[in-house]
């Protein structure tokens, strides 16, 4: 934390390790209010040095970020003539069991566009992709969520237009990979986006076209491509999956990692012990759009419903090396409740 910009007392009358201490214990729902104090203050809290000190002492907080159904305030509410849900994005603290509803980005004032992509990295959440709600055109906009500004900010669009693509994000990066194109032709291709300087590079090929698969970022180390299928396989998912590392650089691949035919979107957990997990397996109750955000400390809530139709249910895991996970029903307010179209997990 040796930075000029820790040059004065953060807290008149104490040391400035003791005051960086202080205020590094701050909640994030404080951060905006703690940010008028004074220039001091606001340029400490919007630093990465804060976010990365406030991470090292284990004082940031994982929270759910989840793109919900919303319509006329009314989660799973009557819906249009010949109209698409409305998607918001709702934000669940599993410490204080409080739930909130981000403000829209600039150009989604109408709600998220259709099967959007969200991830998060450095305190921000990143959402991008997806379709039109009323032209279902793929649309290429990237939008950055600032937790302790409160702020959304448009980010550089993305390389080219794809839907159903890979995502994931870590160090001031977002990479995505796979999905298909304006023309519905599976994509091998991968990129990725540097939120600092706001550019994207292209990270190479994948070993094949990879249509609707899922993405998973294990530690900091790989970005896992998991399963999807290539143009002339429509819904023949495959049970193999493309990793980059990320210090390397380098792709490969691996066999076996996924159940052929079972789609990966939005299910891919990791276990325990390090492998890959489908949340909709692990209880009976969230067979059918199943979605599971790790939340921390062996925490992950997930959501899903026991058949085509059945009511939407959340849920707290507690994952235990070498026990059964089991399932515990979140009471949720109705207007959180209702079908979750893809969701990360926020550090803030």
């Amino acid at each position: 934390m040796e930075n000029s910009e820790f040059s004065t007392e953060l807290l008149p009358g104490l040391p400035e390790e003791l005051g960086l201490h202080c205020l590094s214990r701050l909640p994030y729902t404080a951060h905006g209010l703690a940010s008028r104090v004074c220039h001091r203050w606001r340029e400490l809290l919007q630093s990465l040095d804060y976010y990365y000190h406030r991470k090292k002492l284990g004082y940031t907080q994982k929270v759910a970020c989840l793109a919900l159904v919303f319509n006329d305030g009314i989660v799973d509410g009557p819906k249009k003539p010949g109209g698409s849900p409305s998607y918001g994005i709702a934000v669940f603290d599993s410490v204080s069991q409080s739930w909130d509803r981000l403000a829209p980005a600039p150009k989604y004032l109408n709600g998220l566009p259709l099967f959007c992509q969200l991830t998060s990295c450095e305190g921000k959440l990143v959402v991008m992709g997806g379709w039109d709600p009323v032209s279902y055109n793929p649309v290429p906009y990237v939008f950055i969520y600032d937790f302790m500004t409160r702020q959304w900010r448009q980010g550089k669009d993305m390389p080219a237009k794809r839907s159903f693509f890979a995502i994931g994000a870590c160090s001031g990066r977002v990479f995505i990979a796979g999905g298909h194109d304006e023309n519905k032709n599976a994509s091998r291709t991968a990129w990725v986006y540097d939120l600092r300087t706001d550019e994207w590079t292209v990270l190479g090929e994948l070993s094949k076209e990879r249509d609707e698969c899922e993405g998973v970022v294990i530690g900091e180390d790989e970005f896992w491509v998991v399963s999807g299928y290539r143009t002339e396989s429509q819904g023949q998912f495959d049970g193999s999956a493309d990793v980059y590392g990320l210090k390397s650089g380098q792709w490969r691949r691996v066999e076996g990692v996924w159940e052929p035919g079972r789609c990966p979107r939005s299910s891919v957990g990791i276990g325990k012990d390090g492998k890959l997990l489908n949340w909709a397996e692990i209880d009976p109750a969230v067979r059918v759009g199943a979605c599971g955000i790790n939340l921390g400390g062996g925490r992950v809530l997930v959501t899903g419903s026991e058949y085509q139709g059945a009511p939407f249910g959340f849920y707290n895991v507690e994952m235990k090396e070498g026990q059964n996970s089991t399932l515990k029903k979140l009471n949720v307010p109705i207007e959180f409740s209702g079908f979750v179209q893809s969701g990360c997990y926020a550090e803030i």
